[in-house]
Protein backbone atom coordinates (compact mmCIF):
# COMPACT_ATOMS: atom_id res chain seq x y z
CA UNK A 1 0.00 0.00 0.00
CA UNK A 2 1.25 3.47 -0.92
CA UNK A 3 0.33 7.03 0.14
CA UNK A 4 -0.89 7.68 -3.42
CA UNK A 5 -3.63 5.06 -2.96
CA UNK A 6 -5.11 6.72 0.14
CA UNK A 7 -8.34 8.67 -0.35
CA UNK A 8 -10.85 10.60 1.72
CA UNK A 9 -14.56 10.10 1.04
CA UNK A 10 -17.10 12.87 1.63
CA UNK A 11 -19.72 11.98 4.19
CA UNK A 12 -17.64 9.14 5.64
CA UNK A 13 -15.11 9.46 8.45
CA UNK A 14 -11.64 8.00 8.24
CA UNK A 15 -9.30 7.17 5.39
CA UNK A 16 -9.59 4.55 2.69
CA UNK A 17 -7.36 2.68 0.28
CA UNK A 18 -8.63 2.94 -3.28
CA UNK A 19 -8.88 -0.61 -4.62
CA UNK A 20 -10.66 -0.03 -7.95
CA UNK A 21 -12.65 2.60 -9.80
CA UNK A 22 -15.78 2.16 -11.86
CA UNK A 23 -17.87 4.49 -13.98
CA UNK A 24 -20.43 4.87 -11.23
CA UNK A 25 -18.21 4.71 -8.14
CA UNK A 26 -15.21 3.18 -6.42
CA UNK A 27 -14.29 0.20 -4.31
CA UNK A 28 -12.36 1.18 -1.19
CA UNK A 29 -10.93 -0.49 1.91
CA UNK A 30 -11.32 1.24 5.26
CA UNK A 31 -7.91 1.66 6.95
CA UNK A 32 -9.39 1.39 10.45
CA UNK A 33 -11.30 -1.89 10.26
CA UNK A 34 -10.17 -3.26 6.85
CA UNK A 35 -13.72 -3.57 5.52
CA UNK A 36 -14.21 -3.24 1.78
CA UNK A 37 -17.06 -1.04 0.55
CA UNK A 38 -18.53 0.18 -2.70
CA UNK A 39 -18.81 3.99 -2.81
CA UNK A 40 -21.34 5.30 -5.38
CA UNK A 41 -20.11 8.47 -7.09
CA UNK A 42 -23.56 10.04 -7.13
CA UNK A 43 -23.57 10.10 -3.32
CA UNK A 44 -19.89 10.61 -2.40
CA UNK A 45 -16.80 12.32 -3.75
CA UNK A 46 -13.51 10.44 -3.53
CA UNK A 47 -10.44 12.67 -3.10
CA UNK A 48 -6.84 11.40 -3.10
CA UNK A 49 -4.83 12.76 -0.17
CA UNK A 50 -1.95 13.65 -2.47
CA UNK A 51 -4.17 16.20 -4.27
CA UNK A 52 -5.26 18.04 -1.10
CA UNK A 53 -3.61 21.38 -0.37
CA UNK A 54 -3.62 23.44 2.82
CA UNK A 55 -3.94 27.22 2.82
CA UNK A 56 -0.91 29.16 4.06
CA UNK A 57 -0.06 32.83 4.24
CA UNK A 58 2.15 32.60 1.14
CA UNK A 59 1.79 29.62 -1.23
CA UNK A 60 -0.47 26.67 -0.48
CA UNK A 61 1.27 23.46 0.59
CA UNK A 62 0.39 19.85 -0.04
CA UNK A 63 -1.12 17.87 2.81
CA UNK A 64 1.84 15.49 2.93
CA UNK A 65 4.10 18.45 3.78
CA UNK A 66 1.97 19.17 6.85
CA UNK A 67 2.11 15.49 7.82
CA UNK A 68 5.89 15.59 7.36
CA UNK A 69 6.13 18.54 9.78
CA UNK A 70 3.92 16.67 12.25
CA UNK A 71 6.19 13.64 11.94
CA UNK A 72 9.34 15.75 12.45
CA UNK A 73 7.83 17.43 15.53
CA UNK A 74 6.58 14.32 17.30
CA UNK A 75 8.22 15.55 20.48
CA UNK A 76 5.59 18.32 20.59
CA UNK A 77 2.55 16.95 22.39
CA UNK A 78 -0.45 16.54 20.09
CA UNK A 79 -3.79 17.58 21.49
CA UNK A 80 -6.48 14.91 21.86
CA UNK A 81 -9.06 15.63 19.19
CA UNK A 82 -12.08 14.79 21.34
CA UNK A 83 -11.04 16.65 24.49
CA UNK A 84 -8.88 19.54 23.28
CA UNK A 85 -10.21 23.06 22.94
CA UNK A 86 -10.09 24.93 19.66
CA UNK A 87 -7.32 27.21 20.97
CA UNK A 88 -5.15 24.20 21.93
CA UNK A 89 -5.51 22.75 18.44
CA UNK A 90 -4.73 26.09 16.78
CA UNK A 91 -1.65 26.63 18.96
CA UNK A 92 -0.38 23.12 18.14
CA UNK A 93 -0.62 23.76 14.40
CA UNK A 94 0.93 27.22 14.80
CA UNK A 95 3.88 25.61 16.60
CA UNK A 96 4.55 22.99 13.91
CA UNK A 97 3.53 24.98 10.81
CA UNK A 98 3.54 28.74 11.51
CA UNK A 99 2.49 29.69 7.96
CA UNK A 100 -1.08 28.38 8.32
CA UNK A 101 -3.71 30.85 7.18
CA UNK A 102 -5.86 31.00 10.31
CA UNK A 103 -8.80 32.56 8.50
CA UNK A 104 -9.13 29.84 5.84
CA UNK A 105 -7.96 26.72 7.72
CA UNK A 106 -10.77 25.87 10.12
CA UNK A 107 -10.42 24.00 13.39
CA UNK A 108 -12.53 21.19 11.93
CA UNK A 109 -9.91 20.81 9.18
CA UNK A 110 -7.14 20.74 11.77
CA UNK A 111 -8.97 18.04 13.74
CA UNK A 112 -9.37 16.02 10.56
CA UNK A 113 -5.63 16.34 9.85
CA UNK A 114 -4.83 15.12 13.37
CA UNK A 115 -7.11 12.10 12.95
CA UNK A 116 -5.71 11.32 9.50
CA UNK A 117 -2.13 11.58 10.79
CA UNK A 118 -2.86 8.98 13.47
CA UNK A 119 -4.46 6.62 10.92
CA UNK A 120 -1.48 7.00 8.56
CA UNK A 121 0.95 6.47 11.43
CA UNK A 122 -0.90 3.33 12.58
CA UNK A 123 -0.75 1.90 9.03
CA UNK A 124 2.91 2.93 8.50
CA UNK A 125 2.09 5.26 5.58
CA UNK A 126 4.12 8.28 6.63
CA UNK A 127 6.74 7.78 3.90
CA UNK A 128 6.61 10.86 1.72
CA UNK A 129 9.93 10.59 -0.15
CA UNK A 130 8.22 8.96 -3.15
CA UNK A 131 5.50 11.63 -3.21
CA UNK A 132 8.07 14.44 -3.11
CA UNK A 133 10.07 12.85 -5.96
CA UNK A 134 6.91 12.56 -8.07
CA UNK A 135 6.01 16.20 -7.41
CA UNK A 136 9.51 17.32 -8.45
CA UNK A 137 9.31 15.36 -11.71
CA UNK A 138 5.85 16.86 -12.39
CA UNK A 139 7.24 20.36 -11.77
CA UNK A 140 10.09 19.67 -14.21
CA UNK A 141 7.62 18.38 -16.81
CA UNK A 142 5.50 21.53 -16.54
CA UNK A 143 8.63 23.67 -16.86
CA UNK A 144 9.43 21.91 -20.14
CA UNK A 145 5.86 22.44 -21.37
CA UNK A 146 6.01 26.14 -20.48
CA UNK A 147 9.20 26.56 -22.51
CA UNK A 148 7.59 24.89 -25.50
CA UNK A 149 4.56 27.17 -25.29
CA UNK A 150 6.73 30.27 -25.62
CA UNK A 151 7.61 29.48 -29.24
CA UNK A 152 5.81 31.72 -31.75
CA UNK A 153 2.90 30.10 -33.49
CA UNK A 154 3.08 29.45 -37.23
CA UNK A 155 0.95 31.71 -39.37
CA UNK A 156 -1.72 29.99 -41.36
CA UNK A 157 -2.13 30.84 -45.05
CA UNK A 158 -5.44 31.30 -46.75
CA UNK A 159 -6.18 28.86 -49.56
CA UNK A 160 -6.53 30.34 -53.01
CA UNK A 161 -8.57 28.95 -55.82
CA UNK A 162 -6.78 27.44 -58.81
CA UNK A 163 -7.14 30.11 -61.51
CA UNK A 164 -8.61 33.23 -60.00
CA UNK A 165 -9.10 34.80 -56.62
CA UNK A 166 -12.91 34.79 -56.62
CA UNK A 167 -14.97 33.18 -53.96
CA UNK A 168 -17.78 30.90 -55.00
CA UNK A 169 -20.82 30.66 -52.76
CA UNK A 170 -23.66 28.30 -53.27
CA UNK A 171 -27.23 29.21 -52.50
CA UNK A 172 -29.13 26.88 -50.28
CA UNK A 173 -32.55 25.80 -51.50
CA UNK A 174 -35.43 27.51 -49.76
CA UNK A 175 -37.63 25.52 -47.49
CA UNK A 176 -41.17 24.90 -48.58
CA UNK A 177 -43.23 26.64 -45.90
CA UNK A 178 -46.81 26.27 -47.01
CA UNK A 179 -49.50 26.67 -44.43
CA UNK A 180 -51.17 23.50 -43.44
CA UNK A 181 -54.78 23.34 -44.38
CA UNK A 182 -57.28 21.38 -42.48
CA UNK A 183 -59.41 19.06 -44.49
CA UNK A 184 -63.10 18.98 -43.73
Amino acid sequence: MDYREIVAVTGMGGLFQLKATKNDGAIVRNLDDNTIKYIPSRLHNVTPLESIEVYTVSDNVRLHEVFQKMKENENVEKPKVKTASNNEIKSYFKSIFPDFDEERVYVSDMKKMLKWFEVLKKNDLLKFEIVQENNQSEDEATAVVEVEEEKPAKKSRAKKTAHDNTTVTEEKPKKNTKKKTTEE
